[in-house]
């Protein structure tokens, strides 16, 4: 209980309200034949007939006794067209702690790192053993450790921009491309992919007299 309260906490501090991807399908604008419309007192609970869509519970007041079926689901549709114009409207800041300030803190009562930010400046190592370690600031997280600092931000989305050690501290230049295909084709007008291969061509060749 307490660290899915924390979890809220700082999905609030860092923009709870951003439009997020749930796991289920998203409301749509439908006619009536496609949802289910009841009456509570003043409320409006609209089902849609399509299976793994939330039911819309619709606070309308008093005035529910006069509209139709047809006009409350106008009303749904309305708040729906009104939600897309603010998520249109909507642009997400990633926050990034200066540098020398700490990125994470630790919560005892929850066991677990933080992150003060939505930016994590980290550092790809491994122990002794080959174990994976991701160091913040001066601190190692195992794998575990940093999992369970992923989960403060449980139903976002994450990018991953791999860059050499000194450069962690900026943003790279990013080009749109398949990396591999143009990778290949440089190997091939070189001609490094034919010196790869020669020398197994050679071993086969020797086998198969």
């Amino acid at each position: 209980m307490l660290i899915s309260g924390l979890r809220r906490l700082i999905g609030w501090f860092h923009g709870f309200m951003a439009p997020r991807t749930m796991n289920g399908k998203v409301r749509y604008i439908a006619g009536l034949p496609e949802v289910i419309v009841t009456r509570d007192g003043d409320f409006a609970r609209i089902e849609y007939k399509e299976r793994d869509i939330a039911a819309t519970l619709l606070k309308i007041g008093p005035e529910i006794r006069e509209l139709s079926d047809s006009e409350i689901v106008e009303l749904h549709n309305g708040s729906l067209r009104d939600k897309a114009a603010q998520a249109s409207e909507y642009k997400q800041v990633a926050v990034e702690v200066p540098l020398g300030s700490a990125q994470i803190e630790y919560f005892a009562r929850c066991d677990q790192w933080v992150p003060r930010g939505s930016v994590l400046r980290c550092l790809i190592r491994d122990d002794l053993h080959g174990q994976l370690l991701i160091r913040v600031d001066e601190q190692d997280l195992r794998l575990t450790q940093f999992r369970k600092l992923l989960t403060t931000y449980e139903g976002w989305g994450m990018r991953i921009e791999f860059v050499p050690q000194e450069e962690v501290h900026r943003r790279p230049v990013v080009e749109v491309r398949n990396a591999w295909r143009s990778e290949l084709r440089q190997l091939w007008s070189t001609g490094e992919i034919a010196d790869f291969f020669r020398p197994i061509r050679e071993v086969i060749v020797r086998m198969a007299r």
